[in-house]
């Protein structure tokens, strides 16, 4: 069977070069038994005919072999998991922990920014959870952006609200 894959695949070679027909192929077996091909006689050597010098094959769909199709880019999800939407915050010190969740997970050089009323809270990271300081009493916006390596925005989350509620001390009660 062996034997049958390398002629054949000499063959191809062969009939590729425009010399094919000058030059002659010799076939032999060696000591281990295996059959040897050569343009060099050796004794007890065999002459090769070959009967063509065109090969033809039949055509084959090799479509597959083409990695043309686009590549969807990956569709991220952005999304405030804490505080929930039109949750109250009750923190006397106005400190507020936000976590975020991105689906799926992003990918090194990706980065996150948080929007806090409107205004970028701080610089893109790669963190998924922020603090936020002295927070002051009321309502108050929340929103995530996801970025890609090249500063692209590729997902936004909805728009969550919050409210802040710290304890007052009234002097004149």
């Amino acid at each position: 069977m062996n034997s049958i894959t390398l002629l054949s695949f000499i063959v191809l070679i062969i009939s590729f070069n425009s010399d094919a027909a000058a030059q002659k192929i010799y076939a032999w077996t060696d000591e281990n038994g295996v059959l040897v091909f050569s343009d060099t006689p050796k004794a007890g050597a065999q002459e090769v005919k070959l009967t063509t010098q065109n090969l033809t094959m039949p055509a084959t769909d090799t479509q597959i072999l083409n990695d043309t199709q686009p590549v969807e880019p990956t569709k991220y999800g952005a999304m405030i998991t804490a505080p929930e939407h039109n949750a109250t915050v009750r923190e006397n010190t106005g400190s507020v922990y936000v976590s975020t969740r991105i689906t799926p997970r992003f990918e090194n050089g990706y980065k996150i920014q948080l929007f806090f009323d409107g205004a970028a809270h701080a610089e893109p990271s790669n963190s998924t959870t922020f603090a936020l300081r002295d927070v002051n009493r009321g309502e108050h916006s929340l929103q995530v952006k996801l970025f890609d390596p090249n500063n692209k925005l590729v997902s936004v989350s909805p728009v969550s609200t919050f409210f802040m509620h710290k304890a007052s001390v009234n002097s004149g009660n």
